[in-house]
């Protein structure tokens, strides 16, 4: 199922299809957005009558949310979206670095000059969404990277990713200001242009610093918005 992030306020509930996992969805990519900030209570009875199901797919849809440690459950007290796991943004851009550096240097290997037109396109139209919408860019940015990994033939390491990385796309929409939109295009260009000529090591140390733009964002973020984040240098708790 695929939803588009910036369609949050039109998606309808399709009756041909399991709600507990379309819940799921629209729910993760709320808590990702930020629109359900860190420690937010959820009502599974408001949920339930705002969505017009029963309150059980809200309850698989939250048990699921706890699982990936979007949620966290309180006895006594309610279900609240979880705080941001410092060290899980850590680990995440770990291991996203690593596939994704040997994603460019599997497509380096063998450059297809339809895919340079298509990444070409794409960088064209991040740059033309990022001076009126950095939500609209994050989601293009998304799609620039599945691209890759699609076409190097690991589109299910992408799926991968895409569920361990949640902590780290939540820092994203945080804060817009941290992230250098014109640089990040550039590293893009940069990408495409390694691979175009077949460089496979510069491919790799391209999309590797592309990858470690966060790392600079992080501390500055995590200082401004102490209360989203847990397990972090400032907030030990």
């Amino acid at each position: 199922m695929n939803l588009v992030l910036g369609d949050l306020n039109r998606w309808r509930l399709d009756p041909l299809q399991a709600v507990a996992p379309q819940l799921r969805l629209i729910l993760r990519s709320r808590i990702i957005r930020n629109d359900l900030r860190p420690m937010s209570r959820l009502s599974e009875p408001e949920l339930a009558k705002h969505y017009a199901v029963s309150r059980q797919p809200v309850r698989e849809a939250f048990i699921t949310l706890v699982n990936e440690g979007l949620l966290e459950i309180r006895p006594q007290r309610g279900t609240f979206v979880k705080r941001i796991d410092y060290q899980s943004v850590l680990d995440g851009r770990f291991v996203r670095e690593a596939v994704e550096a040997d994603i460019v240097r599997l497509l380096a290997a063998n450059p297809d000059p339809a895919l340079i037109r298509e990444l070409r396109h794409q960088i064209a139209g991040q740059a033309d969404v990022a001076r009126r919408n950095f939500s609209h860019f994050i989601e293009l940015d998304e799609a620039f990277h599945r691209t890759l990994a699609h076409a190097a033939g690991v589109e299910s390491a992408w799926e991968y990713l895409n569920a361990i990385k949640s902590q780290m796309d939540r820092v994203r929409f945080i804060s817009n200001e941290e992230f250098p939109v014109a640089r990040l295009i550039k590293q893009h260009e940069t990408v495409v242009d390694t691979i175009e000529r077949s460089d496979r090591d510069a491919a790799e140390q391209a999309m590797r610093a592309h990858l470690r733009e966060i790392l600079n964002a992080l501390p500055k973020i995590q200082t401004l918005y102490p209360d989203y984040f847990e397990g972090s240098p400032s907030n030990p708790d």
